[in-house]
């Protein structure tokens, strides 16, 4: 794809990832309850989550009727255009439940298919509603918040990383989760937990996190932000040393990256 098709797909996710920000964001003020669960009791789904990616959906479509779109609360869109669409309306909704201010509208656009292992990915737009930040990418041209360009954090020993991580719904998920925590917690400066994926990513692009690893994530969750992180200077992978799917993403400058797989393999995780 040209440089000019790929800039104006990401002046398109842009605007409506923003559009979708505000709708999120006034539906939130207005009070929120939970809909439904999905895959355990404690994997919720809210109206809003629904909306947005409603609200997306029609917006995308307007623009670009013959693309695809792939999100978290609605069946996939088969396109004609080889263009997909990868919509996370609202990634962290426990946080959004709660009124933590770390939850976001994330938004992927991706040549070739709709499966992470074959696509490439050409835009990225992750918009934290609660704080008004944009992180944003474009494949060959760099990562950017709010109009600034970001890098990753380079020559950070594991010794002085921080590293941000996330858990499963899935309670026995959880139990192998903690057991990989436990071997890599006394090696590395600390562990954070956000509660949103496509933050987590972010905060590797903008050196907020030196790492971040986790298992579980469905392609929604890590698309932008992981082409963000990549932009960014971080390397990206996933299972042996793959691209990043749902067995694992993991995302660090090269140097960590090595370091911080290396231990992951020792426990037990396929990096």
């Amino acid at each position: 794809m040209s440089e000019e098709a790929s800039v104006a797909l990401l002046d398109l996710a842009r605007r409506i990832a923003l559009q979708a920000a505000e709708f999120a964001l006034e539906a939130r003020r207005g009070g929120v309850s939970v809909a439904a669960t999905k895959s355990s009791p404690i994997d919720i789904v809210t109206a809003v989550d629904r909306d947005t990616e409603a609200l997306i959906r029609r917006l995308v479509l307007e623009a670009r009727p013959d693309d695809g779109i792939v999100g978290e609360e609605d069946e996939a869109r088969i396109g004609s255009s080889g263009v997909n669409w990868v919509v996370d309306p609202i990634d962290g909704t426990v946080n959004f439940l709660y009124g933590i201010p770390a939850w976001a509208i994330s938004i992927a656009v991706v040549e070739g298919s709709d499966d992470p292992t074959r696509w490439t990915a050409l835009a990225a737009v992750v918009v934290n509603p609660s704080t008004g930040e944009v992180f944003e990418a474009r494949a060959g041209g760099g990562a950017w918040l709010d109009g600034s360009r970001v890098h990753a954090n380079t020559e950070v020993p594991l010794s002085h990383a921080l590293v941000g991580t996330g858990f499963s719904y899935s309670s026995e998920a959880r139990r192998a989760q903690a057991e990989v925590l436990l071997a890599l917690l006394p090696l590395a400066r600390d562990i954070r937990r956000s509660g949103s994926a496509a933050l987590d990513l972010c905060s590797v692009a903008a050196g907020r996190l030196d790492a971040y690893y986790e298992r579980g994530l469905n392609p929604w969750d890590h698309a932008a932000g992981a082409l963000i992180a990549r932009e960014a200077g971080a390397t990206v992978r996933g299972p042996g040393g793959g691209a990043a799917t749902f067995e694992l993403v993991l995302a660090a400058a090269p140097t960590l990256y090595d370091e911080l797989a290396d231990v992951l393999r020792h426990a037990g995780v396929d990096a």
